[in-house]
């Protein structure tokens, strides 16, 4: 069984980018990510810290923007605004979901497209639907495409099964891999007999968010395994949407959570931000 690590991924794309920051830097522009979180999440609590430590280490910033969970509409969309009219700030990420009370419309509706770094703007998808392979893509699904690729993971003419549905991950996902020539299938809620649907598949890419969900009967020898979810299990551990000892013992090849998509989720979203550094900035 293949561990499919995203570090060494991660590492090459840091490599790739270390000029462009250093360029940018000596010209007294620091490519900023501007994150705002609504609540103390520990799931996104570990996001956050994680990719602090590693825009850091690469010599770019991260300013925080931090509500509490009873913050008012008006709260978010104020905070969300000097964000969006910040120069120093050259991408924006928003944890979602939002609680109940609030909502993201304004903040879709209103975010400028060039510090939009994990693509809330629906326009911003324009290009990961029209196939166009030189286009960026929210950073979860494409890191799971980064993976694909570093790994060698044959996806022409191989059926891939994607557990969810949202625009941030199960929809742009499935876009990626027809575009990589993939056979793809999308699942969700209403989706009668998921587990026949996994068995069928050559590549699974499970971003459901329900702990643990994919277990060992849902899959078959020779299976590849993309565990995007980030949960936290009944003793408080981190954990993915994919049974992760159980289904190991079976597939081909698998990435762990954590260590796996999330570590080159917070390398594509810096790449993200420094591109739009560039733009902003020249």
């Amino acid at each position: 069984m293949l561990r499919l690590a995203g570090k060494e991924v991660s590492d090459k794309i840091l490599e790739q980018l270390r000029g462009s920051i250093e360029e940018l830097t000596a010209k007294g522009r620091v490519p900023t990510l501007g994150v705002l979180r609504v609540g103390a999440r520990e799931d996104d609590l570990s996001y956050e810290r994680g990719l602090k430590k590693k825009f850091e280490q690469a010599g770019a910033g991260v300013k925080v923007t931090e509500l509490p969970l009873e913050c008012t509409q008006q709260e978010l969309d104020s905070a969300f605004d000097q964000m969006n009219k910040d120069d120093n700030i050259h991408g924006i990420l928003v944890f979602r979901p939002l609680p109940k009370h609030l909502t993201d419309e304004h903040l879709i509706e209103t975010i400028d497209p060039g510090k939009d770094s994990d693509f809330m703007d629906i326009r911003n998808m324009a290009g990961v639907l029209a196939g166009r392979k030189d286009a960026p893509a929210p950073c979860t699904a494409e890191a799971v495409m980064e993976i694909i690729h570093h790994y060698g993971i044959e996806t022409k003419g191989k059926k891939a099964v994607v557990l969810g549905r949202s625009l941030v991950i199960g929809k742009p996902v499935a876009m990626l891999l027809i575009t990589d020539n993939a056979t793809v299938t999308v699942c969700h809620t209403k989706t009668q007999d998921i587990k026949a649907e996994c068995q069928s598949a050559d590549i699974i890419v499970a971003c459901c968010g329900v702990a643990k969900m994919v277990t060992r009967d849902f899959v078959h020898e020779g299976q590849v395994i993309l565990d995007v979810g980030m949960n936290v299990d009944e003793n408080g551990k981190l954990c993915g949407d994919v049974d992760y000892d159980g289904v190991s013992e079976v597939a081909s090849a698998i990435t762990p959570v954590p260590g796996g998509v999330g570590t080159v989720t917070t390398a594509v979203l810096l790449r993200h931000v420094v591109n739009n550094c560039r733009l902003m900035h020249g």
